[in-house]
């Protein structure tokens, strides 16, 4: 057989002096799969991600939840630790989560109805499901027997 391009079957393979040879897995990259849907993924990964929706308190509950509001607003000045459960909205989409953030308190805001912790956290009064702490034990109310 002869050929147009017989001539150069036999020439030694071409070396580039100035570039780098590319290693097998760089070269194996350029004809791995591409994400036809950019971004696919990720969105399937929010719509997966469960959020949880606002308790809403009992009459009860919201009673003593205003109570220890009003006690730790007497106690403020004294920077009293305690741990405080609130409902932290989420910004992508509809719910939130609940967070508990154990800390000293800095200020207390009646007006703007918020609490500013020492760490810089700031908690709506509005969100806040429970409130714990040492410092609400002594002034609890004597049981009557």
């Amino acid at each position: 057989m002869s050929g147009k391009y017989d001539d150069m079957l036999y020439l030694p393979h071409h070396v580039s002096p100035t570039r780098p040879r590319m290693s097998a897995i760089d070269r194996g990259a350029q004809f791995s799969p591409f994400a036809a849907l950019v971004g696919y993924d990720s969105v399937i990964e929010e719509t997966a991600r469960l959020t949880q929706q606002k308790i809403e308190l009992t009459e009860g509950a919201q009673w003593a939840l205003n109570e220890k509001l009003r006690m730790l607003s007497e106690l403020a000045s004294d920077s009293p630790v305690v741990s405080i459960t609130y409902f932290a909205p989420d910004l992508r989409k509809q719910g939130g989560a609940y967070v508990k953030n154990v800390g000293i308190v800095r200020k207390m805001d009646t007006v703007q109805k918020l609490i500013v912790m020492k760490d810089g956290t700031i908690i709506p009064m509005d969100d806040i499901l429970s409130i714990e702490g040492d410092c609400f034990t002594w002034r609890q109310l004597p049981e009557n027997d």
